[in-house]
């Protein structure tokens, strides 16, 4: 077999990682847990991060990279919008776990990370150009309607299946108007 290189490697730990989260929660993960999960060796395992705490934070850190780039650039189109972002939390469930439903013990980090991303994606909703320009309150809206994605997409890891949920999201902008 051939050996992986230093990147590979980074890359199978956090991926070990990730599935001990998935699986256990954060409670179950240790250099030990990693090790026996990616078949190797703890000195491995503290070759590529010093601690648990800085294989946490790589975890977090890559995840939040992963989950923001699978999120549409602009909010125009409000439904093809929701679809884009319900077929990324299909393709990705576990990056999309660790985001929406952060398990018990989670470090700060993901929470901070989770909030930086929520909060940035409703100032860009509030931003957004809507139909009916005299919106009373854009930013209540843009709040509203990341609320609505978010439990959406927290149905679709619950296995419910995106095209009911559109068309249901399709009837409810009808009669909104939007």
């Amino acid at each position: 077999m051939a050996r992986m290189s230093g990147s590979e490697r980074r890359e199978q730990l956090l991926d070990a990682t990730k599935a001990i989260v998935v699986a256990d929660g954060f409670h179950a993960v240790s250099i030990e847990a990693v090790a026996r999960a990616a078949g190797i060796t703890r000195p491995i395992v503290y070759g590529h991060f010093a601690d648990l705490g800085g294989l946490l934070e790589a975890l977090v850190e890559r995840e939040s990279r992963r989950a923001l780039s699978q999120l549409p650039e602009t909010y125009d189109d409000l439904l093809a919008a929701l679809t884009a972002y319900l077929e990324a939390v299909r393709a990705d469930p576990d990056t999309w776990r660790l985001v929406l439903m952060p398990q018990e013990g989670a470090p700060r980090l993901l929470h901070e990370r989770i909030a930086a991303g929520r909060a940035a994606v409703i100032a860009r909703l509030a931003q957004t150009p809507r139909p009916d320009s005299n919106l009373p309150d854009p930013e209540l809206c843009a709040h509203m309607l990341s609320a609505y994605a978010d439990e959406a997409a927290r149905l679709v890891l619950q296995d419910y299946d995106v095209a009911r949920i559109l068309e249901l999201t399709r009837w409810a902008l009808a009669r909104l108007g939007a």
